[in-house]
């Protein structure tokens, strides 16, 4: 499965953010959330952007770490 669900799960040991924590933050079911992480199911692109803004509600730092995780570090730019 995809990248977002082995970053959600790093992000989330990482911080110590429950699944549950997360869930009711997005407003869905633990079960989603739990789906995500053991990469089951991939969350849409609708979704990342909101698992974003939900780390961001319960700690912006766990919210970058998901970020680079997920999309990795930006390139430099080349001369």
């Amino acid at each position: 499965m995809g990248k977002a669900g082995k970053a959600l799960k790093q992000v989330l040991e990482a911080r110590s953010i429950s699944q549950n924590k997360l869930a009711t933050t997005l407003g869905v079911g633990r079960s989603n959330v739990y789906r995500w992480v053991n990469e089951l199911r991939d969350p849409t692109a609708e979704t990342v952007t909101n698992i974003v803004s939900a780390l961001q509600e319960i700690n912006p730092t766990a919210a970058d770490d998901f970020i680079k995780l997920y999309l990795g570090e930006p390139q430099q730019k080349r001369d």
